[in-house]
């Protein structure tokens, strides 16, 4: 049994953990405001918000409900458009209306929840931030300066928010129904987990599998990794970083400890997909999904990452270099679990970066990704850890680039002449995503652009062309 929160209502539901929330909220509660537009978590239509419990605070965070199991909201409150609805508009919706911020309409329902999201996040406002809320909304429409207007119209009347009792102060300005200030009370009557399954089906966030799997999945009960909070966390001993596989993108876009050894993080993270989907989406899961271009997985990559593979009470780690042994054939048996990712920290004189090109800047599948490490000891490369996506069937780690590269001095020759090494390391196929000679050209400028930002005193396009 799943229990919930919907808008004010609690909700105790015998439906499989496995149905995507967007088909309960439309068919089972007739809520039709949550909309159903293209059901892989890049649209937003169906944006929901899902607020939490965490330090005597409600936090809460837009989702694509239709990448969502249900089970995985057990314990949490959702809410759609018509959770927002008062007798009179609040506003955002308002200057929605006031900057004639919807056409057709279809898109503007997700567009208030990821504002009103905004709206309740407990920072302080910022218009940057209110358009980063809305990165996970397409409208085709209005060609969206209407929507940024409204969206400075809305930071402008947030001035002056209390962030810390932020539901209060909403409710207050009517941006808010008065009933959210009686949720934490309602949510500390259920239950936070709802026991799981065991039938070898395990959903982290969905984003992928609900893409691929939806109509095998919608129906099935299915293993949650929202029922194991301890695979959930983020730690630093011993000179060692150590993240749990249940963590999400937005985890590690949070940390502080992870902001300060990547001042880069959260401009790299952005690359990777948006809000919504970086709120729910798992590092595990992007291991084992496998994807060749998966973004998360050539990021650790290059840290030289190592993964904990756990069935029941036995555990193995390996490299996750290693972790690929061919297009979706994994180091894994059929019960195993990654529970862990970890990484040796970075020294002082380590450089890091992440390179991505897609059909659109942000938040699509690459064409091509890459990502570096490099420690560099008197002018000198001590050590090199360098991975690709998209030039082969998996995820790579460019072994003999980086051997290749230790021991020399950085120069605009060394990183020409590693060109062949890299090129003989990749095998890319032409497909929608581009022919064989585009994605070789493609690492190769990826391949520079590393050291033309980490080294910008040393290394510049002029001297690499």
């Amino acid at each position: 049994m799943i229990e919930f929160i919907l808008n004010d209502r609690k909700i105790r539901t015998d439906k499989p953990s496995g149905l995507p929330l967007l088909d309960f909220i439309r068919y089972e509660q007739s809520l039709t405001g949550t909309k159903i537009g293209c059901r892989e978590g890049d649209c937003g239509a169906c944006n929901v918000l899902v607020g939490h419990l965490q330090d005597g605070q409600m936090k809460y965070l837009p989702i694509t409900s239709c990448l969502t199991p249900i089970g995985n909201v057990q314990g949490k409150q959702v809410v759609t458009v018509e959770g927002l609805n008062m007798e009179d508009l609040s506003p955002v919706q308002q200057y929605m209306v006031d900057e004639a911020g919807t056409q057709c309409g279809f898109c503007t329902v997700g567009f208030i929840v990821s504002l009103t999201g905004y709206c309740l996040s407990h920072s302080t406002p910022d218009y940057k931030a209110a358009i980063a809320a809305i990165d996970g909304n397409i409208c085709r429409c209005t060609g969206y300066k209407s929507i940024e207007r409204a969206a400075r119209h809305i930071t402008n009347a947030l001035a002056g928010k209390d962030t810390r009792e932020t539901v209060d102060w909403l409710v207050e300005r009517k941006f808010i129904p008065p009933y959210f200030k009686e949720i934490p009370n309602m949510l500390q009557t259920i239950g936070a987990e709802n026991g799981g399954q065991k039938n070898g089906v395990l959903v982290g966030g969905g984003t992928d599998l609900y893409v691929q799997k939806h109509d095998q999945l919608l129906d099935r009960e299915v293993d949650l990794v929202a029922n194991h909070p301890n695979w959930r966390f983020i730690t630093i001993k011993n000179g060692v970083c150590t993240l749990g596989g249940a963590t999400t993108v937005t985890d590690v876009q949070e940390s502080d400890a992870l902001q300060t050894l990547f001042p880069r993080l959260t401009q790299h993270l952005k690359l990777v997909a948006s809000s919504p989907i970086r709120n729910i989406s798992t590092l595990a899961g992007n291991f084992v999904n496998a994807s060749p271009i998966g973004d998360l997985t050539a990021f650790f990559l290059a840290l030289n990452a190592k993964i904990e593979l756990t069935e029941d009470d036995k555990s193995r780690t390996i490299f996750l270099k290693d972790f690929y042994k061919g297009y979706k054939d994994l180091d894994k048996t059929k019960g195993e679990n990654i529970t862990a990712i970890s990484f040796i920290i970075p020294p002082a004189n380590s450089h890091f970066n992440l390179e991505k090109v897609s059909k659109r800047i942000h938040l699509d599948i690459a064409s091509v990704n890459t990502a570096a490490q490099i420690i560099v000891e008197s002018g000198v490369i001590a050590d090199a850890h360098i991975s690709a996506g998209g030039v082969g069937p998996t995820p790579i780690y460019l072994k003999d680039t980086c051997a290749f590269l230790m021991g020399k001095p950085l120069t605009p020759e060394l990183i020409r002449a590693a060109i062949d090494v890299l090129q003989s390391e990749i095998s890319p196929i032409s497909d929608v995503r581009g022919s064989e000679n585009y994605k070789r050209l493609l690492l190769r400028q990826l391949f520079y652009a590393h050291f033309i930002k980490l080294f910008p005193n040393q290394i510049s396009l002029e001297v690499l062309a």
